[in-house]
């Protein structure tokens, strides 16, 4: 059987449609920002003599996402912006007590990421994930919106 160049039998449009795999809606794209600081915090949770109870402090790591389409700039948003608006909040926190910041006065990890969100967010819309570690100790935790 003789087939045109479409590679359908009849060179039919209806044949030619299945060839052609169907248009890519719009492209969403998750950027990502880091940054560091260090703090002090104590958990007043378990026996009386417990080590998460005593003041100490740790190094931490926090990324922020944002997901959404490239705007008219060719971007989600501005990364500069993310990372100044990101490492002001982490500026907030570094070298002070977690404990003594409201939201914070149980610094866990989970805490911690929504602080940032709720310090983020109104700027950033898009804004779809939080991880906050504590890397010296290979600890994380990731919050997704």
């Amino acid at each position: 059987m003789d087939t045109d160049r479409s590679g359908s039998p009849d060179g039919s449009k209806a044949s030619q449609a299945q060839q052609v795999p169907e248009t890519m809606t719009e492209p969403i794209f998750e950027i990502t920002k880091a940054a560091t600081f260090d703090a002090a915090h104590y958990i007043e949770q378990g026996a009386s003599d417990h080590r998460y109870r005593r003041l100490h402090g740790h190094s931490f790591r926090v990324e922020a996402s944002v997901r959404g389409p490239a705007q008219p700039a060719g971007w989600v948003v501005d990364l500069d912006r993310l990372d100044k608006a990101l490492k002001s909040v982490a500026e907030e926190l570094d070298h002070g007590l977690l404990n003594d910041r409201s939201g914070l006065e149980t610094p866990t990890l989970e805490r911690l990421c929504l602080y940032f969100v709720e310090k983020l967010r109104p700027g950033f819309p898009g804004l779809s994930r939080i991880v906050v570690s504590r890397p010296t100790i290979n600890e994380s935790c990731a919050l997704s919106l």
